[in-house]
């Protein structure tokens, strides 16, 4: 993982400090990011891609990504599905996430 440059007040809640890794990142901290791919999935095939446990969620930024871009598009490619998995795997082996 890229050493954080800085950090700033989240852009939604204004309370909680996020670490800043470039100056393109949105500032968006854990718990509105949590807030916002909360939402119900209906596909069954996604429904199931995303069924996993909420600390790995909390846990990489990327997961929570993927999901938000689900929410917002209706579909994913096949490479984003795939490295979804492949994520979900290293994490739930212990390894950590680099981004």
């Amino acid at each position: 993982m890229p050493t954080p440059k800085y950090k700033q007040r989240c852009a939604l809640c204004k309370k909680n400090m996020v670490l800043m890794y470039s100056a393109r990142q949105f500032p968006i901290c854990v718990d509105c990011h949590m807030k916002q791919i909360n939402e119900p999935v209906e596909d069954p095939t996604y429904k199931k891609l995303f069924d996993i446990p909420v600390e790995l969620y909390r846990q990489s930024s990327f997961l929570r990504n993927i999901k938000g871009s689900y929410l917002r598009y209706h579909s994913l490619t096949e490479k984003q599905i795939e490295v979804f998995k492949k994520t979900v795997s290293d994490l739930k082996k212990g390894k950590p996430e680099a981004e």
